[in-house]
């Protein structure tokens, strides 16, 4: 990464409007990730090949994972979860193709990302606990607690954000400094350790992603018990 990462170059323009490389780069991440996905999904069988066995080694895994972190039916968190781990995966790295910047390693991008997981949270929480139980688990245990879990609610994914920002970014950074001063072959063990960093930061994003938009849940179900207790006494 030549320049900081908070100068983001154009492009192209569409009238007014100018698309920046990032977002070039992430159009072509959804247009690849589109493409593989189709193939690899449009002659499913009950004997399945290489690639149709490593997604379903996928799915199951991701399956298991939710079922750790939430109650109930892993479906309802698996689209989400997975499109933000195999996107930020593949976004992390197309940092070793030469002359490209992974989009993850611009915050524009990654505030992208934790927006997304923030409005998922709130949608879940609203659905899980109603619009009053969402606004009342602000003001639990008392009313004193609301700007402290007004505070929390929004640094917690602001941190979500800067997590995968500040860990790609150096990464990218590192590696461009190296190259320029020693030459393509001694950077290969450091582009290998920027593929398992790239993938530990998409695994880490995905996981903090599931327990924020997971907890609301948990938490309609925590209140829901004394109330089903209460009915049965």
């Amino acid at each position: 990464m030549e320049s900081s990462p908070f100068n983001v170059e154009t492009a192209f323009t569409i009238g007014p409007l100018a698309v920046s490389w990032p977002v070039v780069v992430t159009w072509g991440i959804m247009a690849f990730l589109t493409a593989v996905s189709f193939i690899i999904t449009r002659r499913l069988s009950l004997k399945p090949g290489r690639a149709q066995a490593v997604l379903e080694l996928i799915v199951s895994t991701l399956d298991s994972e939710i079922r750790e972190t939430v109650a109930g039916n892993p479906a309802r968190f698996r689209p989400l979860i997975g499109t933000l781990l195999i996107f930020i995966l593949a976004a992390n790295w197309t940092s070793l193709v030469p002359g490209v910047e992974p989009p993850t390693a611009h915050l524009e991008t990654d505030a992208a990302l934790a927006s997304i997981v923030f409005l998922a949270s709130i949608f879940w929480a609203i659905r899980s606990q109603g619009v009053g139980g969402w606004l009342g688990s602000f003001v639990r245990p008392s009313w004193l607690m609301l700007p402290l879990n007004v505070i929390g609610q929004i640094t917690r994914h602001f941190s979500l954000m800067i997590r995968l920002f500040g860990n790609v970014m150096s990464g990218v950074f590192v590696i461009s400094i190296v190259l320029s001063l020693a030459g393509l072959l001694v950077p290969i063990p450091l582009m290998a350790l920027e593929m398992l960093t790239g993938a530990v930061q998409a695994y880490i994003f995905a996981t903090l992603a599931l327990v924020f938009v997971g907890s609301a849940v948990s938490e309609a179900a925590t209140e829901n018990e004394p109330k089903q207790k209460g009915t049965e006494a």
